[in-house]
């Protein structure tokens, strides 16, 4: 029974994953595919619009995945100290993410395809993050110390596991990219929220929520 319904899940998100576009195809193959793709920079109007646009699931099996997924790992060793890359940032919006795996002997770079967080710790923690396509913005950001995180490989074979730590805090990171997030823009709405200080001792406080 488990193996028709995983097989039925499998082929709901194969029909949901749309085909790649013209556009799409053209980035994909451009030039040497065996080289890294350039990373889109938020300096860039054009590439910005793509960095805050959402993304739709992606065919596993189609041969241009696994192009796309070889070229993104490319770019993403291309960098100075990178240690998570999404699909947005160069050029395709499709959930797609690479991220080190500091949690497994040797901080090995791994895939996820059509990835999703479907639990989150209360617990967060405050650390510091950077963002390959944005130049010199660095900030401290809260995460949740625990995800458990659904995906696929290249071969449509779906995985679940618990992520925690650091690796952790890379692809919440990575995966707020698929949603159009930017660590600047999360700071930025931070700023701009208020909060009213009250005194916890009071007891009319203590009905309000």
């Amino acid at each position: 029974m488990k193996k028709i319904s995983f097989l039925f899940l499998l082929c709901i998100s194969l029909a949901n994953a749309q085909k790649l576009s013209s556009n799409e195809l053209s980035i994909i193959n451009q030039g040497d595919i065996s080289t890294a793709l350039p990373i889109y920079q938020t300096t860039d109007s054009n590439q910005h619009k793509t960095l805050l646009s959402l993304s739709t699931e992606i065919d596993p099996v189609d041969p241009n995945t696994a192009v796309l997924v070889n070229r993104m790992k490319a770019s993403l060793l291309s960098t100075d100290g990178g240690v998570g890359i999404a699909a947005p940032q160069v050029g395709i919006n499709r959930k797609i993410v690479w991220v080190q795996r500091f949690d497994k002997e040797g901080d090995p770079i791994e895939y996820f395809i059509n990835p999703v967080i479907v639990w989150r710790s209360e617990l967060q923690n405050l650390g510091p993050e950077g963002d390959l396509s944005i130049p010199e913005f660095r900030d401290q950001f809260y995460r949740s110390k625990v995800i458990q995180v659904q995906y696929v490989d290249l071969k449509g074979q779906k995985y679940s596991e618990m992520i925690e730590g650091f690796t952790a805090v890379i692809f919440q990171h990575e995966v707020d990219h698929l949603f159009g997030i930017l660590i600047s823009d999360k700071k930025e709405k931070e700023k701009n929220n208020t909060y009213q200080p009250v005194d916890a001792y009071k007891k009319s406080d203590s009905k309000t929520r």
